[in-house]
């Protein structure tokens, strides 16, 4: 099975001055965006935090974490992007595709839309009294 490849702006929340575009891999098994860290500095994205993430070979590693907009195919949101190594291909992880609504067909290897994101609210049930 092959890849599904996005293309993707990362820019710093707020801003319209640099930004970091490149094809992205969308990994649904990955929870947040990974971009090269060199290229996410000179976007002006700055670390916020760390975080430890395991990679699919099994191997832990910590990690720093920015966060950013994130826009693709016409869709913006904002999360959490790893500093990743030099050479890493960025990846568009599933946190991302599930807040604008976009599902992935893993067999076709695209992109597509649900017609309308869920909101609802629950209303809790208090038991009677006794």
């Amino acid at each position: 099975m092959g890849t599904t490849r996005v293309t993707v702006t990362l820019r710093v929340p707020g801003t319209t001055g640099a930004t970091y575009e490149a094809d992205f891999v969308v990994d649904t098994g990955a929870t947040d965006c990974v971009a090269p860290a060199s290229r996410l500095a000179a976007a002006g994205v700055r670390p916020v935090g760390r975080m430890t993430y395991q990679l699919a070979d099994g191997s832990v590693h910590e990690y720093d974490i920015g966060l950013v907009q994130i826009e693709f195919m016409g869709e913006i949101t904002a999360g959490r992007v790893v500093f990743g190594p030099e050479g890493m291909e960025p990846i568009l992880g599933v946190t991302a595709l599930e807040s604008v609504g976009i599902t992935v067909d893993p067999v076709r290897r695209t992109l597509h839309r649900v017609p309308a994101l869920p909101l609802r609210y629950a209303r809790a049930v208090a038991a009677p009294a006794a």
